[in-house]
């Protein structure tokens, strides 16, 4: 992207690569082996930095304002490293911190949450806002942790999953209405 408030860096040979209908707002600092699928929002002054291993983020989840996503490098017990592999339709709440996790299709971290080394977020698993999920937790499908550290706390029925997928719906839709308006300024800028 040629836009200058946005970063998207290249980093030991690595540049990230963003599907073309991704939304990716003002703020935003990309580096290094980040992968962005089709329809994702990447929200206001999130910071995703892949230096040390990879980010993946699935087609039309958001990561909302102020959000950091990191992953760690090979260490002994994990000769891979942590990754952050996002699957698709997961919504992510602002100023979250993702770190070495995996969140499957459909996941949900809420507001100010934060993830460490080695998580697991199953398909349909919520971590409730504020949440801290503590190294090599897993949160299977369809359950509720909230506190710090998280902890079961519900199961999850298919109203509230439902409206998680709304909300994944109207990030999508409202990434596209920031988009234009951000290209309409800029046109209006260069156009001024």
């Amino acid at each position: 992207m040629t836009r200058s408030d946005i970063t998207i860096l290249t980093l030991n040979g690595k540049t990230p690569r963003i599907h073309e209908s991704a939304f990716i707002a003002p703020g935003v600092r990309l580096i290094g082996d980040v992968e962005i699928g089709a329809d994702v929002s990447i929200w206001y002054n999130c910071v995703l930095r892949a230096d040390v291993s990879r980010i993946v983020i699935g087609a039309r989840t958001n990561v909302q304002d102020g959000s950091v996503i990191h992953c760690d490098s090979p260490m002994p017990g994990a000769p891979d490293g942590y990754p952050t592999i996002i699957g698709e339709d997961v919504l992510i709440g602002h100023m979250a911190m993702i770190h070495g996790t995996r969140i499957e299709d459909r996941g949900f971290v809420g507001f100010a949450a934060q993830t460490m080394n080695g998580c697991v977020i199953e398909a349909d698993g919520m971590l409730a806002a504020g949440a801290l999920l503590a190294p090599n937790k897993r949160i299977p499908s369809r359950q509720l942790w909230s506190g710090r550290p998280a902890t079961h706390m519900r199961d999850l029925d298919d109203r509230a999953l439902a409206g998680l997928q709304l909300g994944v719906k109207h990030y999508v839709e409202n990434a596209k209405v920031h988009k234009a308006a951000l290209e309409a300024g800029a046109d209006g800028a260069a156009q001024g």
